[in-house]
């Protein structure tokens, strides 16, 4: 004898899905749409019951998770608190906020940080640029990793990755890998800009290499720093 799942609502969520997966795949319907949708269209994104999508919104909503604006749903402050608290690899994107807006000032390219979750390049740090019309950047985008942001964290060639009409028509990258104090590769760099003229992959090359290598060095200056202090309470 076969038996449905339910959750706490009383309605069996698509796919035999539980109350908990079925909360993050609202929340992550949200996340695609720009951080705001309506009942309706994250029910039918998630293919579970309208009932189903405003219950568990609204247990979501007491501890932080959503906020209703009008008729519309978005992402509530408490998330933002807990994706500030998660780092890819310690000191991360503190050392390369200050590399990656430099990167931008002087190339005035769209620049991410990139780190391999699940097959995709994800973006933990990100500064637009003049890639804005072609292609937004912002936190929390993924990237194929066949692509020039992806392409460093994986395989072992040291770059530079040059891509033409990727990730997005138009466009030019410039990818290269930030290596960790051991050696290893925690992230890729990407700098983007339109292709053609001053956007070309030349002018963008070394500065992205110097970029990356920045990266590098503010993290293994932090990690460094981490050791001696933790080295100054044990001698204590």
């Amino acid at each position: 004898m076969s038996h449905r799942t339910t959750d706490s609502t009383g309605e069996g969520p698509a796919a035999g899905r539980g109350v908990v997966e079925g909360a993050f795949a609202l929340l992550d319907a949200l996340r695609r749409r720009g951080g705001e949708a309506g009942l309706s269209e994250l029910a039918a994104a998630c293919g579970v019951p309208k009932g189903t999508a405003h219950r568990l919104l609204d247990q979501l909503g007491p501890v932080g998770a959503v906020e209703r604006r009008g008729r519309r749903y978005v992402l509530g402050p408490q998330l933002f608190r807990l994706g500030q608290s998660w780092q890819p690899y310690p000191g991360l994107t503190a050392a390369a906020r200050p590399a990656l807006h430099r990167l931008r000032a002087t190339t005035g390219a769209s620049v991410v940080l990139t780190v391999l979750r699940d097959d995709h390049a994800l973006t933990v740090a990100s500064v637009p640029g003049r890639a804005e019309p072609f292609l937004p950047v912002r936190d929390g985008m993924t990237f194929p990793a066949a692509s020039a942001p992806g392409r460093p964290l994986v395989g072992r060639d040291p770059g530079p990755f040059v891509d033409r009409d990727e990730p997005a028509a138009g466009l030019v990258c410039v990818a290269l890998p930030v290596r960790g104090p051991d050696r290893r590769v925690v992230a890729a760099l990407a700098a983007m800009a339109p292709a053609g003229g001053s956007g070309s992959a030349a002018p963008l090359v070394g500065a992205a290499a110097s970029a990356a290598a920045s990266v590098a060095a503010g993290l293994a200056r932090a990690i460094a720093g981490e050791r001696a202090s933790a080295a100054a309470v044990f001698a204590n």
